[in-house]
């Protein structure tokens, strides 16, 4: 977290800076180009107060925006062709069917059980991020078998509605770590 109180970034370009966490208390950002590409203008009550970091808060906040067109393919699945996003990105590494209590792989024969334990491995967490399956914009599924898609798919429907569902890939791959059926991994966007 960078403190920058009292900081001249008149006409600073922010573009691609982190600057979730970051003080700006008494900072002059007059004409500065912020993170999402909108340039700075402050309002004259706020800079009498000192509350720049106001519109910054607008800066890091989330939002979330399904995109459909039928101008391409109608998803075939609970997922939607893109979603639009903006906040604090995180991204989850690939889960698998590991039993934290346990340690070891669980449900080693069932695709069905499998994927419900990576779901649940992935809400602990997102919920230790501060995010939720409703904050998921992106998800890969590798599967080693595509004959589990239907099986799979299912479960994955429970977790994620069609109508609000993340943009998802799905691939059959030769092998996944200790040899499990399923693995899945995620991006989640929340606000700051």
């Amino acid at each position: 977290m960078a403190n920058l109180d009292g900081a001249n970034l008149k006409k600073a370009n922010l573009i691609g800076a982190n600057i979730y966490g970051a003080t700006f208390k008494d900072a002059d950002l007059t004409g500065a180009i912020m993170p999402d590409g909108e340039v700075y203008k402050p309002i004259a009550s706020e800079v009498e107060i000192g509350k720049q970091e106001t519109s910054l808060e607008k800066v890091i906040s989330m939002t979330r925006k399904v995109i459909n067109t039928d101008n391409a393919p109608a998803p075939v699945g609970p997922y939607n062709q893109a979603i639009a996003a903006s906040g604090q990105f995180i991204f989850v590494a690939g889960q698998i069917a590991i039993d934290p209590r346990l340690g070891d792989v669980v449900y080693t024969d069932d695709v069905k059980k499998q994927t419900e334990q990576v779901l649940a491995n992935l809400e602990a967490i997102l919920t230790a991020s501060g995010a939720t399956f409703q904050d998921v914009v992106k998800t890969t599924v590798f599967l080693a078998d595509m004959n589990d898609f239907a099986a799979m798919n299912a479960v994955y429907a429970k977790y994620f509605p069609e109508d609000t569902a993340p943009a998802r890939a799905c691939v059959q791959v030769s092998r996944l770590p200790k040899d499990v059926l399923v693995e899945i991994d995620a991006i989640a966007v929340v606000s700051g």
